[in-house]
């Protein structure tokens, strides 16, 4: 081989070595921030990880939002009409979280199946619905507008056809 076609060999290994090290640190380094969004019927089949940080959404279950007295510990039920996710947060709510209105959270999984939040996102007013959370709806066949967004029940309304466009 000529030597200066060596050389150029050399170069370009060298330069994709270095690549290929550039991303793999890149990669390393973003897979502690990359929080996968889990519905409760995922989390429910077993397909999210335990004790790694994740998003869940659903809306708030009537009824289910429980405060300790005592501390700022709250327990509440996350559902997307299917399946029911029990949340367990220590921390001051956003002013708009309520139960019937829809949610994120974010946090780990215990090995029970339930999720310990570090941070509970509300939505902003009675039109918006977090877009994960509207698409795990759709993928259960529910459509937000079937559901009474004032009363939060979980029966469609008169009239409507649940897993219709929204």
């Amino acid at each position: 081989m000529h030597p200066k076609r060596k050389q150029k060999l050399f170069v370009i290994l060298g330069l994709v070595a270095l690549a290929a090290l550039a991303i793999g640190l890149t990669l390393y380094a973003l897979r502690s921030n990359i929080n996968l969004f889990f519905s409760p019927v995922q989390i429910a089949a077993g397909e999210a990880p335990v004790s790694r940080t994740l998003r869940a959404g659903g809306m708030v279950k009537e009824n289910s939002v429980a405060r300790d007295p005592e501390s700022l510990d709250v327990t509440f039920v996350i559902t997307d009409f299917v399946e029911d996710l029990e949340v367990r947060y220590s921390g001051i709510l956003p002013d708009l979280f309520r139960e019937g209105q829809g949610v994120v959270v974010v946090g780990q999984l215990d090995g029970e199946g339930h999720l310990t939040a570090s941070e509970v996102l509300a939505k902003h007013d009675e039109n918006y619905m977090p877009r994960e959370v509207a698409d795990a709806l759709k993928a259960a066949g529910y459509s937000p507008a079937d559901y009474s967004s004032a009363g939060g029940d979980s029966t469609p309304k008169a009239g409507s056809a649940s897993g219709g466009a929204y």
